[in-house]
């Protein structure tokens, strides 16, 4: 499903002492089935921008078109949208709140007025798509496993709802460098396996690196870059300009090269970095 985004403003507290533009004038689309990442440091607009995506915050102008209808015109049901489009927020564990793993994610799938076999077989293939084996957790409390765990916990309550995008707020957040891996390979499959659209935001340059089909990056309300990692990862000094960087993988090789390496300038992952790395030591 896709998202269209045409000249977005968002002003807090328009007219009063405190007012700040958070969004000025974003312009970004997003493909049906593409696995994109929205970075930018701590103040950027990422998280006021994806909240508008479905409903949540509403613009002071612009529109936003999601699967073709423009959700800021009147007498859109926003309702109807947010089914479609699924937000996990960040630390978003601190939102489950049922005795079981089982009933937190049904939740959101009975809400939706489904038959309890079909609520069921939701919640089953949830948990199956992030790693949670159904029979072992079935039965625990939310409130008694591993942070990681009640991470996938959350994302399953929410791809329990079967929305065509998906929306995740820093999901690795907080996590040890395996959670972080985990997680992001349990949203690999997710993509893979329900095809849908996932908009991932971060300030991990490492993260997006592994998983992004095209990055936005964000900077004082602005969308100032946009392309594929590769494209957007040549923009060194902008990226560094905007308190950002490229993945530390990059600063490597090209720290290599300048000592006589010939290394491509593009590599921005490590299982890219190995693989040209083992080249070299295959020729001496």
């Amino acid at each position: 499903m896709s998202i269209k985004i045409e000249n977005l403003t968002h002003i807090y507290m328009q007219g009063t002492p405190f007012e700040k533009t958070a969004l000025d004038k974003v312009s970004i689309d997003i493909n049906d089935g593409e696995f994109v990442a929205l970075i930018g440091h701590t103040g950027s607009g990422k998280s006021t921008l994806i909240q508008h995506m479905n409903g949540l915050l509403k613009p002071s102008s612009g529109r936003i078109v999601v699967d073709g209808v423009d959700i800021t015109a009147e007498g859109v049901k926003l309702t109807d949208i947010r089914k479609k489009v699924g937000l996990v927020f960040q630390y978003a564990e601190y939102q489950l709140f049922e005795e079981t793993i089982e009933a937190d994610i049904m939740f959101g799938p009975r809400n939706l007025g489904l038959t309890e076999d079909e609520i069921l077989s939701r919640t089953k293939k949830a948990m199956e798509m992030v790693g949670l084996d159904y029979e072992t957790y079935k039965n625990k409390s939310p409130f008694d496993i591993s942070g990681g765990q009640k991470r996938r916990v959350a994302i399953a309550g929410v791809v329990a709802m079967e929305p065509k995008v998906l929306i995740l707020d820093e999901p690795t957040a907080g996590l040890d460098p395996k959670g972080r891996d985990e997680i992001l390979g349990e949203l690999q499959k997710l993509h893979k396996a329900y095809n849908m659209t996932i908009i991932l935001v971060s300030h991990s340059m490492e993260d997006v690196a592994k998983v992004a089909d095209k990055i936005f990056v964000m900077d004082e309300g602005k969308c100032v870059l946009n392309g594929t990692p590769k494209e957007v990862f040549k923009e060194v000094e902008t990226l560094e300009k905007v308190g950002l960087g490229v993945p530390q993988v990059t600063y490597l090789m090209r720290e290599l090269n300048k000592i006589g390496f010939k290394l491509p300038d593009d590599i921005f992952t490590l299982e890219q970095a190995k693989k040209e790395l083992l080249k070299i030591i295959g020729k001496q």
